[in-house]
């Protein structure tokens, strides 16, 4: 099965992610998850090619924001966390591209950004419909 029969790999990005800590962030200003979905958008479009980016409102790992979930169809899900808006952009874009490349979404672990290896909070099984 192809990645184009998968369909495409989506990045959902918690806009609502507080920075690890205290978010200095004030009123005016984006937070965190904001900020790291603007830095993944603004990133080349190859760099971003075959992969959907989404923002979302709340991903539920707070504990570990900022967070984004890499998913396709017949693929396994990744949940990233502890991300920083201003350094981990360019590691969650070359993780969705080795994601969307491997036929069941579970790129070579030593392939991974090392950032990526010490910060996967959950990794879930592709969900198999019934036919």
């Amino acid at each position: 099965m192809t990645a184009s029969e998968l369909g495409q790999t989506t990045l959902f990005v918690c806009i609502t992610c507080r920075a690890q800590g205290v978010d200095s962030a004030s009123a005016d200003q984006p937070r965190a998850g904001a900020r790291l979905l603007a830095a993944i958008e603004a990133a080349p479009a190859e760099q971003r090619a075959g992969v959907a980016v989404v923002g979302v409102e709340c991903l539920s790992n707070c504990n570990r924001a900022c967070t984004v979930a890499v998913t396709a169809p017949g693929k396994w899900t990744y949940v990233l966390g502890a991300l920083d808006p201003d350094i981990h952009a360019q590691d969650v874009l070359t993780f969705a591209q080795l994601h969307q490349r491997h036929e069941a979404g579970l790129p070579a672990w030593r392939e991974r950004p090392e950032y990526v290896r010490k910060n996967t909070v959950a990794r879930v099984p592709a969900l198999s419909l019934p036919r």
